[in-house]
């Protein structure tokens, strides 16, 4: 069973990123339509409401976010683990792994919920719900946190299942999630005319049966990697090894989420509830250019990991070059086209005057600095691939949580709303400057270790790379 992920140490760099980013891609732009879907039916269905409604979902959307979080720290952990043994041909510690990533699923689940569901009004005003846009949070919030194990386990085992090479079967996953909601959303919400209800319903159930195609897979043993019941057990030195390597992508997923406080704040006192409306969209507009380079990303992880593990760094320099190529790229289009189009893909979500006219303006601001992140997640990527939790670490950090709080807090003081929309490009610079200059010193090493054959000599590459 370990020859089914040996072509990641033998077909060509290109290939390969091509092969593994592409149903990621496919799979994020879709898994992207989940949120925006309820957010398009629920505009339509409340009518002059809608700007409040929208609201509603624009504040549940980063504590969806966090609890999505707790399960691309089992993906990332978990996944980076299993692409390195089994480049190094051991194949125990990565059923080990996976069992562990099971139980840790469902025991974080539990620890979310009962605290979120006890404290549910509090969170949603901590996070900046105004009086009118509460009530909609809060009916839409109860059902995601209810049904929250089946986003922890489904987010997870995807990052799994790419680890083994498998990104088409993660697609596919995604693809019948995504459909059954877009089939089920209108039947909940206008059918039996349940509104934020019913969308979060729907939402819920596309993501279990999501989940458990994923499950099955497992269970059959399809993979690379074998599921067996014994190591379910939890293994302290699995565990942490997880949590060290997925912490990254938690504080990642966790600082957008407390980045998201100071935003809504700041938007109730410059704009109100339309400028919160407002931001929910371009957040979700956003996804299907920022989801992209993240797929982009994935693709690249289980090429770092095998070939790191194989000692192939050569492939490894040429997988991050061609990553950081394809993501710029891909940044730059996504702004053109957003920016040709934005009354168009406002004017999907609700037709109030006021709520377009800030819409217009938030996006020529905002999203002026979407070419620059793809280095910024390639280098975060890199990093955790290669079981490096301190650069990860502060890569991830340095966005949301470094750059882009302060910045919110700061310039809103001197340019009112225009202040909370230019934090975002000033902070997309600032990390860019920062992920370059740990990159480069990477990708210098690899380059010189690999030679003219693209073999390295051992893991000694990573402390004079300055890794550590």
């Amino acid at each position: 069973m370990e020859e089914k992920s040996d072509f990641l140490g033998r077909e060509s760099i290109r290939k390969l990123l091509f092969k593994l980013s592409t149903p990621v891609i496919i799979g994020m732009l879709v898994q992207a339509l989940y949120n925006v879907v309820d957010t398009l039916f629920v505009g339509r269905a409340y009518g002059a409401e809608s700007v409040q409604a929208i609201g509603g979902l624009s504040i549940a959307f980063p504590i969806q976010m966090i609890i999505m979080a707790f399960g691309i720290v089992l993906g990332t952990g978990g996944s980076s683990i299993i692409s390195r043994a089994l480049g190094a041909k051991e194949l125990k510690k990565a059923e080990r792994t996976l069992g562990n990533v099971f139980s840790l699923s469902l025991i974080l689940s539990v620890l979310i919920a009962v605290p979120c569901l006890l404290y549910l009004d509090t969170i949603l005003e901590i996070f900046g719900a105004t009086p009118g846009i509460l009530p909609y949070a809060r009916e839409y919030l109860e059902y995601i946190i209810g049904g929250g194990f089946f986003f922890v386990f489904g987010v997870s085992v995807q990052h799994i299942v790419r680890a083994e090479g498998n990104a088409r079967l993660a697609m596919n996953a995604m693809l019948i999630g995504a459909g059954l909601n877009i089939l089920l959303d209108p039947l909940f919400i206008f059918g039996f005319g349940m509104g934020v209800q019913g969308a979060a319903i729907a939402t819920v159930l596309s993501q279990a049966v999501s989940s458990g195609w994923l499950l099955q897979y497992c269970l059959k043993g399809k993979g690379a990697v074998h599921f067996k019941s014994r190591n379910l057990k939890p293994d302290p030195g699995i565990i942490k090894e997880i949590g060290a390597i997925g912490l990254g992508s938690f504080v990642m997923q966790a600082s957008s989420s407390l980045m998201m406080v100071f935003v809504y704040n700041a938007l109730a006192n410059h704009g109100g509830d339309v400028a919160i409306a407002v931001f929910g969209i371009i957040i979700k507009i956003n996804s299907f250019i920022f989801l992209p380079l993240l797929g982009m990303a994935f693709g690249l992880q289980p090429i770092v990991g095998y070939n790191y593990g194989a000692k192939q760094f050569g492939r490894i320099a040429e997988a991050v070059k061609l990553s950081l190529i394809a993501t710029t790229a891909f940044g730059l289009l996504g702004l053109i086209v957003v920016n040709l189009f934005t009354e168009q893909l406002l004017g999907l979500f609700s037709a109030d005057p006021e709520y377009l006219i800030v819409g217009k303006r938030a996006v020529l601001i905002m999203l002026l600095g979407m070419p620059l992140i793809g280095l910024n997640i390639v280098a975060i990527t890199l990093f955790q691939a290669l079981g490096k939790a301190r650069p990860s670490f502060i890569l991830s950090l340095s966005r949301q949580l470094l750059f882009l709080i302060p910045l919110v807090v700061i310039l809103p003081g001197f340019y009112g709303l225009d202040g909370v929309w230019a934090a975002y490009p000033a902070s997309d610079f600032l990390a860019f400057l920062l992920s370059g200059l740990l990159l480069f010193r990477v990708y210098r090493t690899f380059k010189e270790r690999a030679g003219p054959s693209g073999i390295g000599t051992g893991p000694e590459v990573v402390t004079s790379g300055g890794f550590e």
